[in-house]
């Protein structure tokens, strides 16, 4: 299983990267996990569009899904390729298919997610995680292979549970030490705790994302004091399982 970062900043992309965007490679199928802004230029940087098999979409917020439009986009207006299968929470996907659905709407499937189903060679599991609209926690699974994601969230028993024991854990990460401002501290969460809970998990490797635009890696890293293996999301970061 193969983990490529194709951004990893919250809320706009900066000039140098996108917001959340993951590809995970699996035995030939490659899946797009939450095309937020400006992931779509740096997808193609690495696959065409027309061999996206699936896409997996964490929430509705548009940092984790508005470059859904312009990888449709190319899909329905270019060569003729299969149907593309997104799966999202429920609605999640309706305000970006709506940009153009007259054009697009013959160029996907919307699947609902559910607790736990099949995605080309992935199992995946889910969890319901607190965040300001619905938000899926997203456990993949191939062979012995597992990569965690949370989407955006904030603190919640079931990080654990859906960190236990993964290779891999990409954790929301927005903030270093203290979530800003306060009010939103249900809903985002910090280096500091995503570092607690990959302790508690036992992962093997910590990825911190999410950051909030202009943060200094440096500070979120320091602030995760992870003793594993920690890394900052962002493109140029692929991770071989």
């Amino acid at each position: 299983m193969r983990l490529t970062a194709l951004g990893g900043v919250g809320a706009w992309p900066t000039a140098t990267q996108a917001c959340s965007g993951y590809l995970v490679e699996h035995d030939g199928f490659t899946l797009l996990v939450d095309p937020g802004y400006a992931t779509f230029p740096a997808l193609q940087a690495l696959v065409p569009a027309s061999e996206v098999d699936a896409v997996l979409v964490s929430h509705g917020h548009p940092d984790h899904c508005a470059d859904l439009n312009p990888l449709l986009r190319a899909r329905a207006l270019g060569p003729s390729v299969p149907v593309l299968p997104l799966h999202a929470p429920e609605g999640a996907l309706d305000r970006v298919l709506a940009l153009d659905q007259v054009r697009l709407d013959s160029a996907y499937s919307v699947h609902p997610i559910e607790r736990s189903f099949e995605v080309g060679p992935f199992r995946v599991d889910t969890w319901d995680l607190p965040h300001f609209v619905p938000n899926a926690g997203l456990r993949l699974t191939a062979g012995e292979r597992v990569i965690a994601y949370t989407g955006d969230t904030g603190p919640s028993p079931a990080l654990v549970d859906l960190a236990r024991d993964a290779d891999v854990f990409v954790a929301e990460a927005t903030f270093a030490r203290q979530v800003l401002p306060a009010d939103n501290a249900p809903y985002l969460s910090t280096a500091e705790q995503a570092g607690v809970n990959a302790h508690r998990a036992g992962v093997g490797r910590l990825v911190l994302a999410h950051l909030w635009p202009g943060s200094d890696p440096a500070g979120h890293l320091e602030a995760a004091d992870y003793p594993g293996d920690v890394d900052v999301a962002a493109p140029g970061l692929v991770i071989e399982l």
